[in-house]
């Protein structure tokens, strides 16, 4: 009987949608701005999925740090070890974890971002394997499933996984809110693994070619965008030169939107670009996938929702990036919470990268079916 500790962040993620790039102390304003908890919905996809899965027993917090997720998911072999009242803070996580730890777990299985991971990773350390449900808004660090289904596919595979060594990673949100990325080593974590379905830490490739390549790519989509057109931008430095090329500013941690060489908004959360696409029959999103984890949806552009995808087309969303990170990233990955419009974007798709150049990258197909 493998033992398993379960928690979830109920806040996590909620800054994402609402451009907050980020939970941690904005819980309050990402509510009052319109966001609304995800962190539970994600677990409950891999919870439903691991229903089936003999000799699995668990150990949670009451409420929506766990209990509720448990039972609307059909698991019935679980026990209630921590019980909060109010919002549940980051002391309560570490609290509770502290409680599975004692009680001997084989694994702590939480549903949160990177803040989540840390104050795990603070009480557990590399004595219990740790397993995250991606939920928040950056996820940068390399201790989480791809998405729900493979954080249950990794915890049901016949042939067993294997552990590794995986990064947590301290990201500052204030700077990063403010356009600048301060990521450093937190510690590491030992964590189940199955290949592909686990991602990997984001990487910064700041090759000497690389701003002469992501000059050539903003070229050639200088050339090709359509008047009359709206342009929904991700982030990232090869999104930044795109809009450089066009003579304006980006925010380079945020999304933008454009149309006929002017910027219509910027830094633009969910509401914003679902007004716009309201009004506007053509549309088209860039993004470029994050370095070698190789997410283009999903991760740190939640303001590109679903919602927001499906008034483009998954047709009209571009790829771009550097040969070099091309190189780095074999496998494309998206988790716009969707499976329908993620199945959507079919096995394969074309990346920009350079001037007329384009290779064609595989997009990793998650199963649910246990």
């Amino acid at each position: 009987m493998r033992r398993i500790g379960f928690v979830v962040n109920p806040v996590a993620g909620m800054g994402g949608t609402v451009g907050l790039k980020g939970t941690d102390g904005k819980a309050g304003e990402a509510e009052a701005r319109g966001a609304r908890p995800g962190a539970g919905v994600r677990a409950k996809a891999t919870l439903e999925a691991m229903a089936g899965i003999p000799g699995l027993s668990f150990v949670t917090c009451s409420g929506a740090m766990g209990e509720d997720i448990l039972r609307e998911s059909g698991i019935q072999g679980y026990t209630v070890l921590y019980k909060y009242t109010g919002q549940s803070t980051a002391e309560d996580t570490k609290y509770a974890v502290r409680l599975f730890c004692e009680a001997g777990v084989d694994l702590v299985l939480f549903s949160g971002g990177d803040g989540t991971a840390r104050d795990i990773y603070d009480v557990a350390g590399k004595s219990v394997p740790i397993l995250g449900i991606p939920a928040g808004v950056k996820m940068y660090s390399a201790v989480f499933a791809v998405d729900p289904c493979s954080a249950a596919r990794i915890l049901a595979a016949p042939e067993g996984f294997t552990l590794k060594d995986s990064e947590v990673m301290d990201i500052d949100e204030e700077s990063y809110r403010r356009g600048v990325l301060k990521a450093r080593l937190y510690g590491i974590a030992r964590v189940p693994t199955v290949p592909g379905m686990t991602q990997l830490s984001k990487q910064v490739f700041e090759e000497a070619d690389e701003e002469r390549a992501r000059d050539e790519i903003a070229r050639f989509i200088s050339e090709v965008m359509l008047p009359d057109t709206l342009y929904i931008l991700g982030a990232g430095s090869t999104l930044e030169a795109i809009a450089r090329r066009a003579g304006l500013k980006k925010t380079l941690l945020g999304v933008d939107a454009v149309k006929d060489g002017e910027l219509i908004a910027a830094d633009a959360d969910e509401r914003t670009l679902l007004a716009l696409t309201e009004k506007e029959d053509k549309i088209r999103i860039i993004v470029s996938p994050i370095g070698a984890q190789g997410f283009i949806l999903g991760r740190g552009n939640q303001q590109i929702s679903s919602r927001v995808v499906k008034r483009a087309g998954v047709d009209h969303v571009i790829v771009v990036a550097t040969p070099h990170k091309l190189r780095e990233t074999p496998v494309l990955y998206i988790d716009t919470g969707d499976s329908t419009l993620n199945a959507g974007f079919g096995d394969s798709i074309q990346v920009v990268s350079g001037y007329r150049m384009a290779q064609r990258k595989r997009i990793y197909r998650p199963v649910c079916v246990i």
